[in-house]
């Protein structure tokens, strides 16, 4: 079973904004190091938005190798075009990713009607596990619940990224949907209360910089140690509000290149943390004793 921490891998990049191979191949094996319990390459963390189609699969495939079967591997492979979805979770399967994380279509704003048949033609048509993932303040849809219980009894969809931070709706999923569909949170802040509800894990930005902390959290949170994995979250909580002072990824790749784990290198329209940020990043981590 997936769960736990999985983190959602920054991509690292030179100052040119060429990708960074020997610093993704560090960040993989401190992760494993750390106790991240799965990866997640090339979601919206890593820069899914910015890469060519090509570069996008080069990443999925070099962390599949890297990880060598040490830790599952998820790989981002949601698109607005659910023919170009179908494709990126084929090359994902062909890579040897275990899952893949599918955001739903952003920007063209489809019905439920036309949510519910872009995850079901993928899932059709890719026999891989796969991850629903919601997060409508960036893409501008919601995939409500009713549309989820639609999806949740096809074989190959077995969980959901729930990245509203909605507590309510987290509970109503877990509620409604079969015991072993997987609630995962993607939002750092309330991913302790989410799994205490019964979710399986988060699905974390925070775990880039904490990776350790974030690890021990969900393992206390998991095996309902609430007050243990409270305290790691309390203590993590200003660098969760931190990761999120401007567009993520921009203050997580700052604060890993702070961390001296790769450049500050980045791709427009992105652009690097704004300086009147540095210290409100700084002043987090060094309080969570993470520099």
């Amino acid at each position: 079973m997936l769960q736990g921490s999985m983190v959602a891998l920054v991509t690292p990049m030179t100052a040119e904004g060429a990708l960074d191979w020997d610093s993704l191949h560090a960040l993989v094996d401190w992760h494993i190091e750390q106790g991240t319990h799965a990866i997640v390459a090339v979601g919206t963390t890593g820069e899914s938005a910015t890469l060519t189609v090509d570069e996008h699969l080069a990443v999925i495939t070099a962390v599949v190798k890297r990880v060598a079967g040490r830790i599952p591997v998820i790989a981002g492979t949601g698109a607005n075009s659910t023919q170009e979805a179908v494709e990126l979770t084929e090359s994902a399967q062909r890579a040897g990713a275990d899952a893949c994380l599918l955001v739903t279509p952003y920007y063209n704003k489809p019905t439920q009607e036309g949510l519910y048949r872009h995850f079901l033609h993928v899932a059709d048509t890719v026999n891989i596990p796969q991850i629903l993932y919601n997060v409508p303040g960036r893409t501008g849809v919601d995939l409500k619940p009713e549309t989820v219980l639609r999806l949740c009894g096809h074989p190959n969809i077995v969980g959901i990224k729930e990245a509203t931070g909605d507590l309510d709706r987290a509970r109503q999923l877990i509620d409604q949907t079969p015991e072993d569909f997987l609630i995962y949170s993607g939002d750092d802040e309330t991913a302790v209360e989410l799994i205490l509800l019964g979710g399986k894990g988060n699905i974390s930005v925070t775990a880039n910089v904490a990776a350790k902390e974030v690890a021990h959290m969900c393992e206390l949170a998991l095996a309902d140690k609430v007050e243990e994995a409270r305290a790691i979250n309390a203590k993590l909580m200003p660098v969760h509000k931190a990761m999120f002072v401007e567009s993520n990824p921009i203050p997580v790749k700052w604060a890993v290149a702070l961390q001296g784990r790769m450049s500050h290198g980045i791709r427009l329209p992105l652009t690097p943390l704004s300086e009147n940020y540095h210290q409100q990043v700084r002043d987090a981590l060094s309080g969570a004793e993470l520099l």
